[in-house]
């Protein structure tokens, strides 16, 4: 676990006769799952190699990256909770908010699935049954994308899980890799993006358990933060790193991202 809230990724490629390192570096808050899953490491290469533009990722929950963002703490939000990004973008806290991928949860279990929700495509009855079994359940507990999600299906289900909270249901507080490790090593059912899923390497005797509900649909957003509320953003760099997202060559290289020949993320930008 990282001693730090948060994990920086940066890679630099600079052309010949670029502006300063200061006008060509840009700040992304971003939520944990397009890091943990390697895609930055990916596509971050490829748009520096043709804009000249540093890419800094600080990436968090999605809860805490909207607050960073809020704070000027960043140039662009990528993140996966709708609500909350359009209520970012209608407090003026950025410009405009564009889809930009999507992928879907699933909730993977030990392969002895004490609650028997294995192979169920009802991801409210699931919880329900998860819920009634009183079966071990790991949760993010850190207002991250994937949490809110989660907080909503119990709802859904008609569960309040943290009436049970450090009993069958164990809040973590913590990203989804450690979430996952914890909830691994406790024998837990735990509710994961499927792109950290396919990446993660200890799943032992997991299994993705339910999967396929369109309620679980996982939808991620891209928005520039408002130079009007934030004088020190880098308007232009952040608008041209967002618009290369939402492009063609963005949209075909964020389809081309693929772990163990499984595609990851799945490009939906509104075609211009």
């Amino acid at each position: 676990m990282l001693s730090k809230p948060y994990a920086v990724t940066a890679v630099s490629i600079f052309l010949a006769g670029a502006a300063t390192a200061q006008d060509m570096s840009i700040i992304v808050q971003s939520t944990t799952s397009t890091a943990n899953s390697g895609l930055y490491d990916y596509l971050l290469p490829i748009f520096q190699e043709t804009s000249g533009i540093q890419v800094n990722v600080v990436a968090v929950g999605t809860g805490q990256a909207i607050k960073n963002a809020q704070n000027c703490d960043g140039d662009v939000l990528l993140v996966h909770a709708k609500a909350s990004e359009e209520k970012f973008v209608a407090e003026g806290y950025g410009t405009v908010r564009t889809d930009l991928m999507y992928n879907d949860f699933v909730i993977v279990g030990p392969i002895s699935d004490p609650a028997v929700v294995s192979g169920m495509t009802d991801v409210q009855g699931a919880l329900g049954k998860i819920a009634e079994a009183g079966a071990l359940f790991a949760s993010r507990g850190d207002d991250s994308g994937t949490h809110k999600k989660e907080l909503s299906l119990w709802s859904s289900a008609g569960v309040d899980p943290t009436a049970s909270s450090g009993q069958w249901y164990r809040e973590t507080g913590s990203g989804m890799g450690a979430t996952l490790n914890a909830g691994i090593g406790m024998g837990a059912y735990v509710m994961t993006d499927r792109a950290t899923w396919i990446s993660f390497g200890n799943k032992q005797d997991y299994q993705i358990s339910v999967q396929g509900d369109d309620d679980m649909f996982n939808q991620y957003g891209v928005i520039p933060v408002n130079p009007e509320k934030c004088p020190s953003v880098h308007a232009d760099a952040a608008k041209i790193f967002s618009d290369w997202l939402v492009s063609s060559a963005g949209q075909d290289a964020i389809a081309s991202y693929k772990v163990a020949d499984q595609q990851l993320f799945f490009p939906n930008a509104p075609t211009k």
